[in-house]
């Protein structure tokens, strides 16, 4: 009875980390935060190298009190920012996380994080399994849209709770 529950455990675990191993996180990194900024974007190449598509659905950091999946949506000629509840990692395939588009948000930084700060962030999986990483932070100055562009922002107060924002499509 208890070999087959360690054998169980075990299984799960080697299973676990097998699905683990088909996603690997590549460049990752955080935007400077300006003076009276509270908020940030953390982006990165997720690449499934599985057989199976997967869903990055939620991630999580110390650095932020709210951590949120996003994108940048044209609606009527205005790029609108929305929280979306998963990003679809493709089988075989990367996916990018970059400015103007899909990213993490990383919302009430309670501490401004400064060019050479590093920030952990735990991205979390469809099927449960988590990896931990350090994301450096640097200055991203070109690519970015001037925050009264971001209609979805502007009503958060640019940083607001995420309750505010509106629902997502």
């Amino acid at each position: 009875m208890k070999t087959s529950r360690i054998f169980l455990l075990a299984t799960a675990l080697l299973v676990s980390g097998m699905a683990q191993a088909d996603i690997v996180i590549r460049d990752a990194y955080v935007r400077a935060m300006p003076p009276g900024q509270s908020n940030t974007g953390a982006f990165m190449l997720i690449e499934n190298q599985g057989d199976e598509d997967r869903a990055l659905v939620s991630a999580d950091s110390d650095a932020a009190n709210v951590v949120e999946l996003h994108t940048h949506r044209n609606v009527d000629g205005v790029m609108q920012m929305r929280q979306i509840p998963q990003i679809d990692l493709p089988a075989g395939a990367t996916t990018e996380l970059q400015p103007g588009g899909l990213h993490i948000m990383l919302i009430d930084v309670p501490e401004r994080l400064m060019v050479d700060d590093e920030i952990r962030l735990t991205l979390v999986f469809d099927d449960g399994s988590e990896q931990t990483i350090s994301a450096p932070v640097k200055s991203v100055m070109g690519g970015m849209m001037k925050h009264g562009e971001m209609k979805g922002h502007g009503e958060m107060k640019m940083h607001g709770h995420a309750k505010d924002m509106p629902a997502t499509d």
